[in-house]
């Protein structure tokens, strides 16, 4: 069964009209309209100009963090409070919302998490939804004010692609003491943000990640792209779906689990669109 985090669908009327008017609102057909109305484009401005001055807000805070020794649990903290923050102006503003499906598949124990990456919205929804999650992130985010610094003092993990082996075993040490610590590890392995309509394919290090850590492996399926994805200059209402797969196991050969994973996410990713 399907459960929303952010409200009650059923005590919520606002919600509820968004959900029974969705077949019939040209800005959240099936795949993204060319070129959405008026009022679509206002919204996602609207949210750009209050997201822009809401993460500034947390810019202002890192002297007080840096004055008082701020340690990485409570930066990651910070960073949640920040991430709802944004969720909540997607809804109020964009009218883009989210939905869960396969909660129980979340393992008690902390895991490797692999997720598709159609946009920006998983990367912070994850926050939430994985509370304390470690995440394997490309260097090129240490370029973006404000971002760089919480992304340094949290403790996830930043690897430098062109380094090879070395990016490897970086990846493969900070994952195995992020696991240590408590904290579950999630990559996004096709490396960027792909289109909905690209297949789901695996970048090199994920096998290794998998074969080195020993731990089980959650795969996350999201249709984001839908309403904020790659080609798409403004963000559209609607309901992000998010789909926590069956569990893989550790210890299976390489290969076998990069196919597994790949074909699972491929499978529940047609079934989003």
């Amino acid at each position: 069964m399907w459960t929303d985090r952010q409200m009650n669908r059923r005590e919520d009327p606002r919600s509820r009209r968004l959900e029974d008017s969705e077949t019939l609102d040209w800005c959240n057909l099936p795949g993204p309209p060319a070129e959405p109305g008026f009022l679509c484009k206002f919204r996602s401005i609207a949210f750009d100009i209050c997201w822009t001055l809401w993460t500034c807000l947390f810019a202002l805070l890192i002297p007080v963090l840096v004055l008082f020794s701020a340690q990485a649990p409570a930066v990651r903290r910070l960073s949640r409070v920040w991430a709802h923050g944004t969720l909540l102006g997607l809804r109020a503003i964009v009218g883009l919302t989210y939905r869960e499906r396969g909660r129980q598949n979340i393992p008690a124990e902390p895991c490797l998490i692999v997720a598709n990456h159609q946009s920006t919205w998983e990367t912070i929804a994850l926050l939430i939804l994985i509370p304390d999650v470690a995440i394997i992130a490309k260097k090129e985010l240490l370029k973006i004010p404000v971002f760089r610094w919480y992304l340094r003092h949290s403790q996830m993990i930043t690897i430098d692609r062109e380094t090879g082996a070395s990016a490897l075993r970086k990846m493969a040490d900070q994952g195995k003491a992020a696991l240590a610590g408590g904290r579950s590890v999630l990559i996004f392995p096709e490396g960027t943000r792909k289109p909905t309509s690209e297949r789901v394919e695996f970048k090199r290090g994920v096998e290794f990640l998998y074969t080195i850590l020993n731990a089980k492996v959650l795969p996350i399926a999201v249709n984001s792209g839908r309403f904020w994805g790659v080609g798409l200059r403004y963000k559209r209402p609607g309901t992000i779906n998010v789909s926590y797969l069956p569990i893989i196991a550790p210890g299976e050969p390489g290969t076998l689990f990069t196919l597994k994973a790949q074909a699972l996410l491929e499978a529940e990713k047609r079934v989003l669109v």
